[in-house]
C-alpha cells in the first residue's frame, strides 16, 4: 500500500541533471576538493579513491561549480573519468556517493517554476508552475536541468 512521506530524515540539494540521479545523503562516501578543470576527468591528490572503494555508477556532486557527475572508471589512487564532460573549476569542492539505487524522494520547491523529473517508477513528468514552498510528496530520482524553472530545490529521504 503506498504511502505519503510526511516524516523526513535525511536531505540534500538537489543538482539538478538531465543524465544523473539525485543520490542519496546516506550514501556519502568521501568529501573533498578536486580539480575539474579537464573534462571528463576528476583529480584529486589528496586522497586514495581505489582504498576508498570508488567505482564505476558512484555519484560525484561537484558543490563547487553545481555540476552532477557519474564515475565512469577510476584511472588511479588520485583520478577520477566522469560523465558527463562538463568542465568545473581547478579547486570546487565535491563529495562522492556510491552508485546504489535511489527508490526516489520526496521534493520541496524553493522557488516558483516548473520541475522536470524522473519518477522512481521512470516516468518522465513536468510539473508546471509548482509555487514556492511545496513539498512534492512524489517519489523523484532525478530533477533535470532541461526545461527547469524552478529552483533550491531539496531532495528529503
Amino acid at each position: 500500500m503506498a504511502y505519503q512521506k510526511l516524516q523526513v530524515s535525511r536531505a540534500i540539494a538537489v543538482i539538478p541533471s538531465n543524465d544523473v540521479d539525485i543520490p542519496n545523503p546516506a550514501a556519502e562516501m568521501l568529501s573533498g576538493t578536486a580539480d575539474f578543470s579537464v573534462a571528463g576527468t576528476l583529480t584529486d591528490v589528496g586522497t586514495t579513491f581505489t582504498t576508498l572503494g570508488i567505482e564505476p555508477g558512484s555519484i560525484i556532486y561537484n558543490t563547487g561549480a553545481s555540476i552532477a557527475y557519474y564515475v565512469t572508471a577510476v584511472v588511479s589512487d588520485t583520478e577520477l573519468s566522469i560523465t558527463p564532460s562538463s568542465v568545473g573549476g581547478a579547486t570546487d569542492a565535491y563529495k562522492v556517493y556510491s552508485g546504489g539505487k535511489n527508490n526516489g524522494c520526496v521534493l520541496y520547491v524553493g522557488a516558483t517554476g516548473d520541475v522536470p523529473v524522473v519518477m522512481a517508477g521512470g516516468d518522465e513528468v513536468t510539473y508546471i508552475g509548482v509555487p514556492t514552498g511545496m513539498f512534492m510528496p512524489t517519489q523523484v530520482t532525478r530533477v533535470k536541468a532541461l526545461g527547469l524553472g524552478a529552483s533550491s530545490i531539496i531532495g528529503l529521504w
